[in-house]
């Protein structure tokens, strides 16, 4: 028996298992790196923190900055100090070898992080202090990934799987649905970014298509929201959020779904004029006036529409939207949204800069750096004003504090 057992104890099989939950040395300094990092911006935050309470008790930002800016930089000050709290837990984490409770714990991150650089954005406009978010962002993004055991097995699982059963679920429609039968689809990369893409189209379509009909009869509008395409992002983003509230509420009752929908659609949509007005200074609608208008963020009637939409979408079109995005050949699906992602991203990155360089133009800041000249070119006022065409820009609106 002591025998069996000692064979147990070096039994390669568990010494690989072992060695292969382990976390390597490379992301183990990272977590070192991220406490040092988050103690160092915990102080200087201290720093800022004590410092603007100076200021503001005697006066000295009183008629310079606006109580919006103040509040964005409080609230951006306070997601700052629980993000550095976060890093020193990761290092925790990453330390105990902690797969599942990192990858969570990264994903919460992300957020904050996410929540951070738009508050960055909405002081400062699109800065080279953005850099840094980004590729803290990449590096949580693929830390995420990685430590994951579910989706390191995943990884695994589609390098290995090419079996009939595999081929028939792609055939049926069926692939990418929740295996813990806890929601409707499985909520990864891959889904999310197709629904995204996919929503964009169908959104820009429909609102064409209403605004053709109802809104201006017979007059048409470009109501694209990116520089390059058919996509509208904020009917992306709003599937995906939907996706992900309602992944388990595709078989409960309409009634509960409509509701949940009609709050979450009609709170995103207030947060993004709101983030739209506070960064860039612009008004792409106004309800003011209307039906149970919310400072002409949103209103009852399109809150109700987002509460249809949820419905349709979580009891209809998303059955058929995984049917469609496992048209996709299984050898070729990664690849494919791996390129489309990062043309996606380049699309919207350089829409953010051309609205930036249109902000600082209607502002009356002469172009002063390469970017900028190249906006200037390529990207002008007349450019922008036919290519958003139900976009108005006031830098009056924002609350940049410079």
């Amino acid at each position: 028996m002591q025998g069996e057992g000692r064979m147990t104890e070096h039994d390669p099989a568990i010494t690989s298992e072992t060695a292969r939950r382990r976390i390597p040395l490379p992301l183990k300094v990272f977590g070192m790196l991220c406490v040092v990092s988050g103690a160092a911006i915990a102080s200087v935050l201290a720093l800022v923190i004590v410092g603007m309470a100076l200021i503001v008790r005697e006066g000295g930002l009183a008629g310079e900055l606006s109580t919006a800016t103040l509040v964005i930089f409080a609230a951006q000050t306070a997601l700052m100090t629980v993000l550095a709290a976060l890093f020193a837990v990761l290092d925790v984490r990453l330390l105990r070898d902690k797969r599942r409770g990192a990858a969570q714990l990264t994903e919460v991150m992300i957020v904050i992080l996410i929540l951070v650089a738009l508050c960055d954005m909405m002081l400062g406009g699109l800065t080279l202090d953005l850099v840094p978010y980004g590729v803290v962002l990449v590096v949580l993004i693929a830390l995420q990934s990685y430590v994951d055991p579910s989706l390191a097995e995943e990884r695994e699982l589609q390098r290995k799987l090419r079996d009939m059963e595999t081929r028939e679920q792609a055939e049926d429609g069926t692939l990418g649905r929740d295996e813990t039968g806890k929601g409707f689809i499985a909520l990864n990369f891959f889904n999310l970014f197709w629904i995204f893409v996919v929503c964009c189209v169908l959104g820009l379509a429909i609102e064409t298509a209403y605004h053709f009909a109802v809104v201006d009869p017979g007059h048409y509008q470009d109501r694209a929201g990116l520089l390059f395409g058919p996509f509208s992002p904020i009917y992306g983003f709003g599937a995906v959020l939907m996706t992900v509230a309602l992944n388990r509420f595709h078989d409960k009752n309409v009634v509960l779904i409509f509701l949940v929908s009609a709050v979450i659609g009609g709170a995103f949509e207030y947060l993004t004029s709101w983030f739209m007005q506070f960064a860039f200074g612009i008004v792409a609608w106004d309800y003011s006036g209307t039906f149970l208008s919310i400072d002409g963020r949103t209103n009852g009637m399109f809150m109700a529409m987002w509460g249809v939409l949820g419905v349709v979408w979580i009891k209809l079109l998303l059955p058929w939207m995984l049917k469609i995005v496992n048209l996709i050949p299984w050898n070729w699906r990664y690849a494919v949204t791996t390129v489309c992602a990062a043309l996606m991203i380049a699309d919207g990155g350089l829409t953010l800069l051309a609205l930036d360089c249109w902000y600082q133009r209607e502002a009356g800041r002469a172009p002063d750096n390469a970017i900028e000249e190249f906006c200037a070119d390529h990207f002008d006022n007349a450019y922008m004003t036919q290519r958003f065409q139900s976009m108005s820009i006031d830098p009056g609106n924002a609350t940049r504090a410079s």
